[in-house]
């Protein structure tokens, strides 16, 4: 689960995306605008990720908690999920060999939502480029809690005895399970938390805040964010010696 401490690059980033109805009021745009605008910074940024040859992308692009919030801007963001969806935008990726996983919890979701979630996967399921995950209606909390209920039913029926449980069986049953840990985690907006975002993930993460509003975050805020990981030294609970990989 540990990245290469080695690595001056991530290989996987994670962005939460913050600040578009902000963005939005302080530039006198409705709130739809802000959303709208939030989508071509993700279309940016995804394709600075492929240029730099970054190998996973995580995005957090709709909370658990968002369904709280009002009726019309979940309404927008529903919209906006189908519009970045649309066939042409997902065949450029494809063609850039891009692969598109979503994680979260779908039910929520309307039915032709889903199948465009299915469909998008299976038509990049076996490119070998950058892959984007896209986190929608997902919660870290509820990953964890996910994870421990699949591995008690196992332990019920049998398959499982509780001595079996570390820490690597209850990451195999978490949602980014195939993938690496994220390097670095991304939140624009100003707020310095987490959210409940990746939570089982983000043991050893760095993290970085910018005040930059999410539309405004493009492929030179993305470089200033690299180079701050890059001037880091990363420990994984060792000492400084053993960041070098001289443990």
């Amino acid at each position: 689960m540990t990245p290469d401490s080695d690595s001056i690059c991530p290989q996987h980033i994670a962005i939460i995306m913050d600040g578009n109805n902000r963005w939005a009021k302080t530039n006198g745009m409705p709130e739809k605008s802000g959303h709208r605008y939030g989508a071509e910074a993700v279309r940016e940024i995804v394709n600075s990720c492929i240029d730099r040859k970054i190998k996973y992308l995580t995005l957090f692009a709709f909370s658990s908690e968002n369904w709280m919030r009002p009726t019309r801007e979940v309404q927008g963001l529903m919209a906006l999920f189908l519009s970045v969806l649309k066939r042409k935008e997902i065949n450029q990726l494809h063609k850039k060999n891009v692969r598109l996983h979503f994680v979260g919890n779908r039910s929520g979701f309307s039915r032709k939502l889903q199948v465009n979630m299915q469909e998008v996967e299976e038509l990049t399921k076996n490119n070998t480029g950058t892959t984007v995950i896209v986190a929608a209606d997902y919660g870290g909390r509820w990953d964890i809690t996910r994870a421990t209920k699949a591995i008690a039913q196992k332990i019920e029926k049998g398959e499982l005895r509780s001595d079996q449980v570390d820490i690597n069986l209850l990451n195999q049953h978490t949602s980014l399970s195939e993938y690496p840990d994220p390097d670095l985690c991304i939140r624009t907006g100003g707020e310095n938390r987490l959210s409940n975002f990746l939570l089982w993930q983000f043991a050893y993460t760095e993290l970085y805040f910018t005040d930059c509003f999410w539309p405004d975050f493009d492929n030179k805020q993305l470089q200033i964010a690299l180079d701050d990981f890059a001037s880091r030294q990363r420990r994984f609970g060792g000492h400084d010696e053993q960041s070098q990989g001289e443990v």
